[in-house]
């Protein structure tokens, strides 16, 4: 029996097995996967990253992941009301106030991102990315595009519009439909992508530099940056996992649906990185690049190659798509605990919480022309924001829940929850060993190391 209540027709349930797993999918995957973990690589020393993030995705994200999906399942209530309902009367219910804070703080930046990939799918459509024959000049365009107000704001304010638009219809009217298409196109047009970019004349110095590891670049603030990565690209510790798993009807098959929902944004990410980075060494660009690399390399590629003006398009698109499944996921999150802990219609939850997030994103989207001055300690408000959200908020909020499950809810209550409609759960030992040990302790000295 489920803890939670329904609370009315403001909430629902996914239609079907696979429309949560691609919802779920969507969630995860996002401007984590296509634009910040490619640039985070190549700052981070490629190869060796990789390993690091895989290494933190197994031991990690994936037993974490399973965790929230059990913890939604099981009371069918946003962050908040869930710890509240496992541990009524306890401090537990902090981690649900840090998933929805979290989840604010993101979508507050992350819309001024997905701000710039709509406004890049019009510069497509218009042919505007034929003049960008070199990353310089690509890079040009990009500095100024993001220095400039209006137009910054105009697309941030079209982006949150849409998510709102598709949050304002539901869960299977509104969500599910929406990835039900977004995601299996947006695999088949990287998958084109990356057949492509690895053509390219020197494209495979760009691969070894993403697969050949050089471990001395691994030290503590690597480890601590594919750890946020790692908490940032699967959603964990934001509070969209709980929430979306609280709209599945309890026959659920909670294990392979947290294996297929790892693999398929394991399998974005590092797909991505076999667009970008053949194509990166291909135009003689620095991997390090940073938050530019996507917008100043790709629409350089797209001019060099056969149909480069149909493809862009379509990949801009489907960048601006990869951000939108994501926000609606983070927008849902926010709305569904208004909607639970204050009974809020949903229209009321999703114009009130969107409006204030659109309004505390405007200094992210500043942050790179009006006030790309104000600094706090050295960050714009930007860096700032996403700094405390996906390096703090997130891996504390994961760290936190792993504990709650281990050591207080139990596992033991947990694997009733994940075996209810379920056959044997045939990994549970590994899965309590590294909810209880390995995640949380990983996490923890991740923080420590961070501080000394």
């Amino acid at each position: 029996m489920k803890t939670g209540n329904s609370n009315g027709s403001n909430r629902g349930l996914w239609a079907t097995r696979l429309g949560f797993i691609l919802a779920a999918s969507g969630s995860a995957v996002g401007l984590g996967n296509v634009w910040k973990f490619p640039y985070i690589t190549g700052q981070n020393g490629g190869g060796a990253f990789v390993l690091v993030y895989l290494l933190c995705i197994a031991v990690v994200g994936l037993p974490i992941m399973l965790t929230e999906f059990t913890i939604g399942r099981r009371t069918g209530l946003n962050p908040v009301g869930a710890f509240r309902a496992l541990a009524p009367g306890t401090p537990w219910v902090v981690i649900g106030f840090m998933g929805v804070l979290a989840g604010f703080l993101i979508l507050s930046f992350y819309s001024v991102v997905g701000g710039w990939t709509l406004a890049y799918v019009i510069k497509a459509v218009t042919g505007g990315m034929s003049t960008f024959t070199s990353p310089q000049i690509a890079g040009e365009f990009f500095g100024s595009f993001i220095s400039d107000t209006p137009q910054v704001l105009l697309f941030h304010t079209a982006f949150m519009i849409l998510t709102m638009g598709i949050v304002l219809r539901g869960i299977h009217g509104g969500i599910e439909k929406a990835c039900d298409i977004l995601m299996p196109t947006l695999v088949v047009m990287l998958l084109l992508l990356m057949v492509r970019s690895l053509t390219l004349d020197g494209a495979m110095e760009g691969v070894k530099f993403y697969l050949s590891p050089d471990f001395s670049k691994i030290d503590g603030s690597v480890i601590l940056m594919a750890m946020g990565q790692a908490f940032f690209s699967l959603s964990l510790g934001m509070g969209c996992l709980i929430t979306y798993a609280s709209y599945l009807p309890p026959e659920e098959n909670l294990t392979s649906a947290t294996v297929y929902v790892v693999l398929f944004d394991t399998g974005i990410a590092l797909l991505m990185g076999m667009v970008i980075f053949p194509a990166v060494f291909a135009v003689g660009m620095e991997p390090t690049e940073g938050p530019s690399l996507v917008f100043s390399v790709l629409p350089t590629v797209f001019t060099q190659m056969p149909f480069g003006f149909v493809v862009s398009i379509v990949f801009f698109i489907l960048l601006a798509i990869a951000a939108l499944t994501s926000a609606i996921s983070l927008m849902e999150a926010v709305a569904a605990f208004f909607i639970d802990q204050f009974g809020w219609e949903r229209k009321k939850a999703v114009w009130v919480m969107g409006a204030t997030i659109y309004l505390f994103g405007i200094p992210s989207g500043l942050s790179f022309g009006l006030l790309a001055d104000v600094k706090f300690f050295d960050k714009t408000f930007f860096d700032v924001v996403d700094n405390i959200a996906s390096n703090y908020l997130l891996p504390l909020g994961g760290m936190l829940t792993a504990i709650f499950v281990g050591w207080w809810w139990g596992t033991d209550n947990a694997h009733k929850e994940i075996e209810r409609h379920e056959t044997t759960f045939r990994w549970a030992k590994a899965w309590e060993f590294l909810i209880k040990f390995v995640s949380p302790i990983a996490v923890f000295l991740v923080f420590l190391g961070h501080f000394f």
